[in-house]
């Protein structure tokens, strides 16, 4: 199983300057922020700024690197012990509570924006975040026969992007009006059917 390659500890001043990049990046997207705008919005001189990150995609990576590290642990730093049909269940609400949060949404909003012209970003944050989370929970259903799960990489996959595909309409599509699903009924459902007859 890959980890996510999270950052090391970074210094204050380069914390920094992250959250200060952050806004910007939000705002105005990755191709129309500039690093002298960095520079000012986080407080610090153009030579700071370049001693902790030589250019706008190296601290746009370190931005990935934390933002994904740091969702990935809310969510998967909890071990997967237990039987199924309890575990799927409190993984499905970690999931829908913690990725729900406007900032974030805005994030992925950012990168899939950017996805064409930058490919090799947005795959930072898949390797960050979706392929150390499919792997995990891979892991958990190989170790559970009983729920006679075929292929155990698909079944994540399936069970994970459920959930993710219903955060992408409701919030970040606004469907909740016109496609609403409460979350109970979705994670129930979504459990069953992982489970089976098995439980």
């Amino acid at each position: 199983m890959s980890l996510p390659t999270s950052t090391p500890h970074l210094p204050a001043k380069a914390q920094q300057i992250l959250r200060g990049a952050l806004p910007e990046f939000l705002k105005n997207g990755y191709t129309r922020t500039s690093m002298d705008k960095i520079a000012k919005v986080a407080g610090v001189s153009k030579q700071t700024l370049y001693n902790h990150f030589s250019d706008k995609e190296a601290l746009f990576t370190a931005l990935i690197k934390q933002i994904g590290s740091q969702k990935f642990k809310l969510v998967w730093s909890q071990p997967l012990t237990g039987e199924p049909q309890q575990v799927l269940t409190e993984l499905g609400w970690r999931i829908l509570e913690q990725v729900n949060d406007r900032e974030h949404l805005s994030f992925v909003r950012l990168l899939i924006a950017e996805s064409e012209q930058h490919p090799e970003l947005s795959q930072l944050f898949l390797q960050n975040v979706a392929q150390p989370a499919i792997a995990i929970l891979t892991d958990y259903f190989q170790e559970h026969p009983e729920l006679k799960i075929s292929d155990p990489e698909v079944t994540a996959r399936i069970f994970v992007g459920t959930l993710i595909h219903h955060l992408l309409t409701q919030e970040m599509l606004h469907g909740k009006e016109i496609m609403p699903m409460s979350p109970e009924r979705l994670i129930k459902n979504l459990v069953d059917l992982v489970v089976g007859d098995s439980s």
